[in-house]
């Protein structure tokens, strides 16, 4: 089962430009991505796909410096980039990671590989109310390729897998229960303006030199801390439209 991880990773942000190469704990945020992803297990490659623009050209440089594969692509069509990166590497199936989430949750990935070598099909559904930022998305490449094809809105060439969920009855799903001990939904684990970054600085600072921390003791850490967890309670993410 040929798998790769692809992190979808941009300079360009309207509400925190720069976000993914922030410093963060003793690195950078790209850094506590990548090296959380490369803790999955059975995964073949983790490699980010920025774009073409030059912009982004920090990450390109980043990447060679650390010995990551990078791919550049589009930067509206994010789902070309997904499929063009991935398409080289005629994987099974594909992770989706975006780079503004450095403490994504690798064990639960690890959970969602093995329920997908149990139950083969297009998409894992995890199910449970989850912090924004722990979870990542697991699809065949038969299906990116399928939603590749047939996602026409802008939606779904921005998303990548929304397709999927939009139409649900077109894939046939392997469904994951998430732990009871990451199932705090008003918490906000993502990075996409300040006040995210002020929270995921003072976790970062918290668990000094230890990128790997784990999901679980993060969010035990902010229900212990509401003083941190409340630095962006109010922040809303932005609608799909």
């Amino acid at each position: 089962m040929k798998t790769l991880i692809i992190i979808q990773a941009r300079m360009g942000s309207s509400r925190l430009p720069g976000k993914v190469l922030m410093p963060l704990g003793e690195t950078v945020v790209l850094d506590y991505v990548v090296s959380r992803c490369q803790q999955v297990k059975q995964v073949d490659e983790v490699i980010v796909a920025t774009s073409v623009l030059p912009q982004d050209d920090a990450i390109e440089s980043w990447c060679k410096q650390h010995h990551v594969p990078c791919f550049r692509g589009s930067e509206d069509d994010v789902l070309a980039r997904y499929y063009e990166c991935a398409k080289p590497y005629q994987p099974d199936y594909v992770i989706r990671v975006t780079a503004d989430c450095p403490f994504v949750d690798y064990e639960l990935a690890d959970r969602i590989i093995e329920a997908m070598k149990a139950e083969p099909s297009d998409i894992v559904i995890v199910e449970g109310d989850l912090p924004r930022g722990l979870v990542v998305e697991m699809v065949s490449f038969s299906a990116l390729e399928y939603i590749y094809h047939h996602g026409k809105e802008p939606r779904h060439r921005e998303h990548v897998t929304y397709y999927a969920y939009e139409f649900p009855d077109e894939f046939k799903r392997t469904y994951i229960q998430a732990p009871k001990t990451i199932q705090q939904p008003q918490l906000r684990i993502t990075l996409d303006t300040k006040e995210d970054y002020q929270l995921c600085a003072a976790i970062a600072n918290h668990f000094k030199e230890n990128k790997l921390i784990s999901s679980q003791k993060v969010v035990q850490f902010l229900l212990e801390h509401p003083d941190i967890a409340k630095l962006n309670a109010h922040v809303q993410q932005k609608p799909v439209i």
